[in-house]
This record gives structure tokens, sequence and C-alpha cells, in this order.
């Protein structure tokens, strides 16, 4: 009996696990941190911001997690059968049947409503405004655009790069310079990033019928000269925090060196045309973004 007892109590525990980790997926929990870190360091940016309240700070996190969760519970709910034909998306709980379209749309619904509201109670209006415009861009225009045109990545780009706006306007509660200059800097790193992780995965993509690089025949020198001219983009906009008055020249130094390693990556996916330079753009990508939202954090002029 106590042998019966014990195996129903670890079974329940592993289906608990699984439907966390499931959860995790659905949410893309790694993806959604990324994007709410930056949220959190634009908020932190904003000159309004002089002390650091670990409370707002744990709301905004949470509020943030929840909106972009629920952004990709239903771009996953939506693209269900896609996902299942891909290899890297193919384990998706969705996709896989582990988890019902019913139940994402149920858990975004519910997580949109309380991240929003979130936003709208712990900080003001405007950002809860932004959040459902990310959301609503993100899920209902960006999802299904993305098997029409490529200029789904041009779209995409815009929710992308609000969470930096977001935060600022959390923080400053206006739509000021340093709020733009961030979201311009988060747009336009997407391009090159995006379309690295195209490359790679173009075969996969293909397969499930996706449009996103700019030429139609897949990954030329057209797509690495795009790359280029995005990455040639960010060196003056990663200036203007200086050009404002937000950030000290040393922040700028580190910009400007992310930047230009930006630019290098992407002339050498232009010289190779191959996977592992694409490669070297997507990591460089990663790199990138954290680097330059903490060197500005750091050189904030207060």
């Amino acid at each position: 009996m106590e042998d019966k007892d014990t195996h129903i109590h670890q079974s329940a525990s592993l289906g608990t696990a699984s439907k966390v980790r499931d959860y995790f997926q659905l949410i893309k929990f790694t993806l959604s941190f990324t994007v709410v870190f930056s949220s959190v360091v634009a908020y932190l940016f904003a000159p309004k911001v002089v002390v650091y309240d670990w409370a707002m700070i744990i709301a905004l996190f949470i509020a943030g997690m929840l909106v972009t969760g629920s952004a990709n519970a239903i771009n996953q709910a939506v693209e269900k059968d896609t996902d299942a034909l891909m290899k890297r998306t193919g384990k998706r709980p969705v996709a896989d049947g582990r988890m019902s379209q019913q139940e994402a749309y149920t858990f975004a619904t519910l997580a949109g409503i309380v991240g929003v509201g979130m936003m709208w109670y712990f900080f003001n209006f405007s950002s809860a405004m932004l959040s459902a415009l990310s959301l609503f861009l993100y899920a209902f225009v960006y999802t299904p655009l993305k098997k029409i045109n490529s200029i789904a990545v041009l779209v995409g780009a815009i929710p992308g790069a609000l969470p930096c706006l977001i935060g600022w306007v959390a923080g400053n509660d206006d739509f000021s310079a340093g709020g733009w200059v961030l979201f311009g800097i988060q747009f336009l790193w997407q391009f090159p990033h995006f379309w690295a992780i195209a490359w790679v995965a173009h075969t996969d993509y293909s397969k499930a019928g996706f449009k996103l690089l700019p030429a139609d025949l897949g990954p030329t020198k057209f797509t690495a000269v795009q790359s280029i001219m995005y990455s040639v983009l960010m060196i003056p906009v990663g200036m203007l925090p200086y050009y404002f008055g937000l950030a000290g020249p040393i922040s700028m130094v580190v910009v400007l060196i992310c930047n230009i390693g930006m630019v290098i990556q992407s002339i050498r996916l232009y010289n190779e045309m191959n996977v592992k330079a694409a490669r070297r753009v997507m990591f460089s990508s990663y790199i990138y973004l954290p680097i330059v939202l903490l060197a500005l954090l750091a050189g904030k002029i207060k």
C-alpha cells in the first residue's frame, strides 16, 4: 500500500514538472526573459528613476513576462501545424499534442489581461497601452504575415523593439527622446539578428512555408548586404544616448566597439556566404544586446 502511494505521489510530481516545462516552452521562457530584460534596463535607464525600487522592478518583470508569454502562446497556438513540420519547433507543447490549442489560448488571454493590467496599475496607462499594442502586433499581424511576405520581419521588429519604449515610458512617464533612441537601437539590431537565424534555419522555415529572408531565393548576397546596411545604421543610432546627454563617453566606446563587431561579422557573412558565418552573426547579436544595454545603464548620467 505504501509503495502504491509513493508511486502515485511520484507520478503526480512528474506530471506537474512536465506541465511546468510545457508552460516554459509555451511562453518561450528564454526569449521572453531577454525581451523583458531590455524593458527593465530601459526602465532603470529613464532619468526619473533615481532609486532602484525592487518591488517595482519585480512588478515590471512579471508584467512583461505575462504579456510576452501571452504573445508567444498565441504564436504557438496559431502555428501548431507548421511548428510540427520543423525539427527545431516540433516538440513544442501545442505542436506535439501535449497541450490543446484551447488551453494555450486560455492561458494567453488570462496572461495578456493580467500583464497589461499590471502595467496600468503599477506604472501608467501609456505603458499599458504600448504593452497591448506590442502583443497585438506580434500575435495578430507578424505571426500570420510570416507566410505571406518577408516584410513580416520589418513588422515584427516593431513589437520586438517596443519593450525598450515600454520600459522607458513606465519609468519616465513620457515619450521623450531616450525611449525612442533605445527603441531604435533594438529595432535595427533585430535585422542582422533575425536574418542570421533565418539563414541558419532556412531549410526548416522553407518547409513550413515561412518567408523571412529578404530575397525569395533564400540565403543570397542580397541578404548579407541587408545585414551589413542595418549593422552600419546601428553605429550612428548607438551614439545618440551620448548626444542626448543620457550616457557618458565610456559607454559610447563600448557601444561603438559592439557595433563595429556586428558590421565585421556581417561583412564576413557576405564574403563567406555559409551557415557558419551566419551563426557567427547570430551569436554576435546574442552577445551584443546585453552588453550594449548594460553599458548604457552603467554610464547613465544622473
